[in-house]
C-alpha cells in the first residue's frame, strides 16, 4: 500500500548564507545541503525563499456569494481576482485563524461567526518555505477595519461580490487562477461546504 502522507524530514545544511535579506516580507538563503546518507556526496546548492506563512480567508454569504478581490501583482504583471489574504508577520503567538480575522476585517471590511480551516498548502516547497492556511467564513456581518490603512496595492484594490458558482465555472475555464483561491474554492466544493454539495 502506498502510503499517501507527507513528512517532516530535513537534510542536513553543510553551509548557509544569505543573498538577500531585506525588510520586506521574505529572504533569500543559499544552502548547500547533503542528501540523507550519502555522506561522500559533495554538497549541491539549493536557494530557499523564506516566507512567514499566509492565510487565505474564502468569505461565503447566505446566498453563496464569495466576497472577491481585484488587485494587481507587480511580479506577474497581471490583475488578479483575488480572496481576501494576509502574511503571519505578527507576533509569534499569533494563530493562523486570528490573523484570517484581522484580515477579513482590514480587506473585506466583513467578521464572521463561523470559521472552518480548508486546508494548508505550500505554496511552491522546491524553493519557498510559504506555509498557506485556508478559511472558509460564513456568518458574514459588517465590521470596522479600525486603525489600519490600504498603502500600495491595496490602495487600488476593489472588492465585489461573485456567486459561488459562477467563481468556480471561472475556475475550472481558466479565467481565474489565483492559486490559493483555486485552492480555497475547489477545498470547498469537495468537502460539501460550498455549493451544490453543501449540507
Amino acid at each position: 500500500m502506498v502510503n499517501l502522507e507527507d513528512r517532516a524530514e530535513r537534510w542536513p545544511v553543510a553551509e548557509s548564507s544569505y543573498v538577500y535579506e531585506g525588510d520586506w516580507v521574505v529572504s533569500l538563503r543559499a544552502d548547500r545541503v547533503r542528501r540523507e546518507g550519502a555522506e561522500g556526496e559533495e554538497p549541491f546548492r539549493r536557494l530557499v525563499l523564506e516566507h512567514p506563512g499566509a492565510v487565505i480567508v474564502l468569505a461565503v454569504d447566505d446566498g453563496e456569494r464569495v466576497l472577491c478581490l481585484s488587485q494587481y501583482r507587480h511580479a506577474a504583471g497581471r490583475r488578479f481576482v483575488e480572496l481576501p489574504a494576509g502574511l503571519l508577520d505578527g507576533p509569534a503567538e499569533e494563530e493562523p485563524l486570528d490573523v484570517a480575522q484581522r484580515e477579513l476585517r482590514e480587506e473585506a471590511l466583513l467578521e464572521a461567526e463561523e470559521w472552518t480551516h480548508l486546508g494548508t498548502t505550500w505554496s511552491s516547497p522546491g524553493i519557498s518555505a510559504e506555509v498557506m492556511h485556508l478559511f472558509l467564513a460564513r456568518g458574514l456581518s459588517t465590521a470596522d477595519r479600525g486603525q489600519f490603512v490600504l498603502e500600495h496595492e491595496e490602495a487600488d484594490m476593489e472588492t465585489f461580490w461573485a456567486p459561488f458558482a459562477e467563481l468556480r465555472t471561472a475556475v475550472l475555464d481558466g479565467r481565474v487562477a489565483d492559486g490559493p483561491l483555486v485552492q480555497a474554492v475547489l477545498l470547498a466544493e469537495a468537502k460539501g461546504l460550498v455549493g451544490n454539495g453543501a449540507t
